[in-house]
C-alpha cells in the first residue's frame, strides 16, 4: 500500500465540465498579462510566481479558496498557467482566464514546489510576492529550486491593479449600486429588540440575489454585512453578535458587495429612533471632515496632503486623538482577508498622487470610548472614481443626521 502511494501522481491536469463566461473580455485580460510581461521583461526575469488571492484574481479571474494549501500562478512570456489543490477538482480550470490549470495532488509532501518547478522550468531569475510569500514557503521554494533568483514584485504588480480599465469601472460602479441596495435592506430591518445578526441576513440576501440578477455567470462568494451598534461601533471591522438593538442606539451599517473578488463597500453612522445631542454634534463634525474630503479627492493631489487637511478639522474640535485609521484606501481586487494597495491610502505617510482611473474611498472615522458624551464610533464611507476633471461619487445612500436617524 505504500508502494502505491508512492508511486502516485505529484500533479495531474483536470478539464472538466465547461468554462462559465468570463468576468473580463479576452482584451481586458489579455491587456493585465502583457503589461504584467512588459514589467517583467524590464527587470529581465524570466517569470511570475504570483501567490496571493488578489494578484491570482487580477492576472487569471480566479478566486481560490486555501483552506491551508498553496495556491499560485506563473506567468512566463508565452503563458499563463493557474496551480491549485487536487480538492477543488476542476473549478480551478473552468474559472482560470485561457484554461491552464496545473493540479498537484497531496500524495507527496510538498508537491505544490514540484508544480512550481514544472512551469517555471529553466527560468533563472523569477518574480514572486514577497508582501504575501511566507518565510517557510520561501525556504522551499530555495530548496526546490536552488538555482533560481527570486526578486520581489509584489510593489509593481500593486502599481499595476490600481489603475482601473473602464471594464472594472462599470463592474464597480455595479458594486457600489448593490451595496446601496444592501443599506436600504439595513434600514428596513432595523428595529428596537432585532439582533445585529438578523439586520445582516436581511441585507445580504438582498446584495446576493441582486448580484445573482445582474453578474448570471460570476461565484456567489463572500458578500457581507456588519451592523454594529452600541460598544461594537467602536472598531470599524468588528464582526456582528448577538446583541439586540436598543432605542437611542448608536449604530454602524456597512455593506460590502463582492462580485468576482472585487470589493465595494457602503459605510454609515445610524441612530435607532433618536440622538442625543453630544453624539448629534460628533456626528455632524464627522460629515464635516467627510464632505471637505470628498471635495479634496481629485487628480493631481497626494494622498498625504489630504491626510493633513482633514487632520486640522478635527484638531481644531480636540477630536484628533479620536481618529483611528486612514481616511481612506483604493478598491478593486480585495476582500477583509486578502488584498490591500497599500500605496494609494489616504494616510500622511503615503505620498502617491491620485491619477484618473485610480478608485479611492472617504471614510473619516473617530471613536469615543465609553464613559464619555456621545461614545460609539462615527464613520461615513463613499466610493469615487478619479477622472481628469475631478472625481466622481458612485455613492448614492444618503449621510448623516437629516437622513440617518432610522425610526422603527
Amino acid at each position: 500500500m505504500q508502494k502505491q502511494m508512492i508511486d502516485r501522481p505529484r500533479t495531474l491536469r483536470f478539464e472538466n465540465g465547461l468554462p462559465p463566461a468570463p468576468t473580463f473580455s479576452e482584451e481586458e485580460m489579455s491587456r493585465r498579462s502583457s503589461t504584467l510581461r512588459i514589467e517583467l521583461a524590464s527587470r529581465d526575469l524570466d517569470a511570475a510566481l504570483l501567490t496571493s488571492m488578489h494578484c491570482v484574481n487580477y492576472f487569471a479571474d480566479f478566486v481560490y479558496t486555501a483552506f491551508g494549501r498553496n495556491y499560485g500562478c506563473v506567468v512566463t512570456p508565452t503563458r499563463l498557467t493557474t496551480i491549485s489543490a487536487n480538492i477543488d477538482g476542476g473549478q480551478p480550470w473552468r474559472q482560470t482566464y485561457g484554461q491552464d490549470n496545473l493540479i498537484y495532488t497531496d500524495w507527496q509532501k510538498d508537491n505544490f514546489f514540484v508544480a512550481v518547478g514544472d512551469l517555471i522550468g529553466a527560468a533563472k531569475r523569477v518574480g514572486i510576492e514577497s508582501d504575501h510569500l511566507s518565510l517557510q514557503n520561501f525556504d522551499k521554494l530555495q530548496q526546490a529550486l536552488p538555482d533560481v533568483e527570486w526578486v520581489d514584485i509584489s510593489a509593481a504588480t500593486m502599481q499595476l491593479r490600481m489603475r482601473k480599465s473602464s471594464e472594472e469601472l462599470a463592474l464597480i460602479r455595479e458594486g457600489a449600486r448593490v451595496c446601496d441596495l444592501g443599506g436600504a435592506a439595513v434600514v428596513e430591518a432595523i428595529a428596537p429588540g432585532v439582533p445585529e445578526f438578523e439586520v445582516a441576513l436581511h441585507a445580504n440576501q438582498t446584495m446576493i440575489r441582486e448580484i445573482a440578477r445582474c453578474f448570471p455567470h460570476t461565484e456567489l462568494m463572500d458578500t457581507w454585512t456588519w451592523l454594529q451598534s452600541g460598544v461594537n461601533t467602536d472598531g470599524a471591522h468588528n464582526p456582528l453578535t448577538t446583541r439586540k438593538l436598543e432605542t437611542g442606539d448608536i449604530l454602524s451599517l456597512n455593506t460590502f458587495a463582492m462580485v468576482s473578488g472585487y470589493y465595494q463597500a457602503l459605510e454609515r453612522t445610524l441612530f435607532l429612533d433618536r440622538c442625543d445631542p453630544a453624539s448629534l454634534a460628533l456626528w455632524q463634525i464627522n460629515c464635516e471632515v467627510h464632505r471637505r474630503g470628498l471635495e479634496l479627492i481629485k487628480p493631481g493631489v497626494r494622498c498625504c496632503d489630504i491626510a493633513k487637511a482633514l487632520n486640522e478639522i478635527y484638531a481644531a474640535n480636540d477630536l484628533l486623538e479620536y481618529r483611528t485609521f486612514g481616511y481612506g484606501h483604493s478598491f478593486g481586487t480585495l476582500s477583509h482577508y486578502y488584498g490591500r494597495e497599500a500605496g494609494l491610502e489616504l494616510r500622511e505617510d503615503v505620498e502617491t498622487v491620485l491619477e484618473p482611473t485610480m478608485v479611492i474611498s472617504m471614510e473619516p472615522m473617530i471613536m469615543i470610548p465609553e464613559g464619555l458624551p456621545g461614545a460609539g464610533g462615527y464613520r461615513e464611507h463613499d466610493i469615487l472614481i478619479i477622472d481628469k476633471h475631478g472625481a466622481e461619487n458612485i455613492t448614492r445612500f444618503p449621510f448623516g443626521p437629516e437622513h440617518n436617524i432610522v425610526t422603527a
